[in-house]
């Protein structure tokens, strides 16, 4: 077999981190839609679930249609990546409202679905022995994508939100001709001919793929909430404690960008102690983070306080590539694609469950008890990754 050509990971890396950059755009601006488009502050909840059901729809119609493994990967990447940057670029038209906000949103989601997914199936193509440490750089991508509009946004108060949108859209469709035009056909891809919709279903008799799934579903119960409720946590502290300084979306990026690090780090780590072992360590640390949570709020030492959001970052989407590893090596190769659409299906679906509790006792309750509610997830996801078969 011919060497893999070196330009390949860090291509589908940059291409993942561009096209990724779209997911919480809104969240990175939404005190600016608040206020411009008059909205209630429970729009957070609204708009970040409208993404995720978006993403849920689409990958759950990828996986129908099969359509990462039917077609050639890199293309259905260039022309989702396009589509999504369209429609996240229509947050800055006029006269928005909520209903058209969490359609363009939802739109966005929904060709999310040819991205995050088919990025790691491009890559699963290419590797399989160092795929956990492939997979650890993508999912750092995917981090740092995440937290990017954060970090726009945090570079000064001049900035003006609909510049952060339009950077965000530019950057989308840049990843997605690097992928089309610099990243041909793995050398080890499988494509089905047909449509298999009995592929579904048939995946999860497996079960070292249904551990690994499940697993992967217990960790996306507090990962994507965490994430959203990242700047509230900062301003909940803030307002605990009104004399100290803190630039919100600044600590947002850096915050959420610890994840790409404890990515690349449990990647690395899965090689020589294994991808299980490294998961369910970063999902139990992950998991001792939300227990604690509703006192980290007291603490008087600022450093201390962000000390611990930054690990509870970190160790919080570590085990998101081992997850995903596990998922493509469990599934039989000609679904492969398939499989990790379908994971990802689920688990977002989970993620708007999550989301919305959450947001909702925020609104209600004015307890920070309610982030204890998070730990449900790595509780969960622990028990069915280790459990005896």
């Amino acid at each position: 077999m011919k060497a893999i050509p070196k330009h390949i990971l860090p291509v589908i890396v940059i291409s993942q981190f561009c096209c990724t950059s779209l997911w919480f755009a809104g969240n990175a601006v939404m005190s600016d839609l608040i206020s411009v488009f008059g909205l209630q502050n429970d729009a957070l909840g609204f708009l970040t679930s409208a993404v995720q059901l978006g993403f849920i729809i689409g990958t759950l119609l990828f996986a129908l249609l099969n359509i990462a493994d039917r077609f050639l990967p890199s293309n259905v990447f260039f022309g989702c990546a396009l589509i999504a940057a369209l429609f996240n670029l229509g947050l800055n038209l006029p006269n928005n409202n909520l209903l058209s906000l969490a359609s363009l949103r939802f739109g966005t989601g929904f060709f999310l679905a040819g991205i995050y997914p088919v990025g790691m199936k491009i890559a699963a193509d290419y590797y399989d022995k160092d795929l956990g440490k492939s997979l650890g750089y993508l999912v750092g991508a995917l981090v740092l994508g995440t937290s990017f509009p954060h970090a726009i946004k945090g570079m000064g108060t001049d900035l003006n939100w609909t510049s952060v949108v339009l950077s965000v859209s530019i950057a989308s469709i840049v990843g997605g001709f690097l992928m089309k035009f610099t990243v041909p056909p793995g050398p080890h891809r499988k494509a089905m001919p047909n449509i298999h919709l009995s592929a579904f279903f048939k995946v999860f008799k497996n079960k070292s793929f249904k551990s690994a799934a499940f697993g992967y579903f217990g960790h996306m119960w507090e990962l994507y909430t965490f994430w959203a409720l990242v700047p509230v946590l900062l301003l909940t502290y803030k307002n605990i404690h009104p004399k100290i300084d803190l630039n919100i979306s600044l600590w947002s990026f850096l915050i959420i960008a610890m994840g790409s690090i404890g990515c690349a780090v449990a990647g690395k780590l899965s090689i020589k102690r294994g991808a299980k072992r490294i998961a369910g360590l970063a999902l139990f640390c992950s998991g001792f983070c939300c227990l604690i949570s509703p006192f980290i709020f007291q603490l008087d030492t600022l450093e201390l306080f962000l000390a611990v959001l930054l690990f509870w970052g970190f160790m919080v989407v570590a085990d998101s590539p081992l997850f995903s590893t596990l998922v493509a090596k469990n599934a039989n190769p000609e679904i492969k694609g398939t499989a990790l659409t379908i994971v990802n299906c689920i688990g977002f679906a989970v993620t708007i469950f999550s989301i919305q509790l959450i947001t909702y006792l925020g609104s209600i309750l004015s307890s920070t008890f309610i982030y204890l509610l998070l730990a449900l997830g790595p509780i969960f996801g622990l028990t069915h990754l280790f459990k005896k078969r």
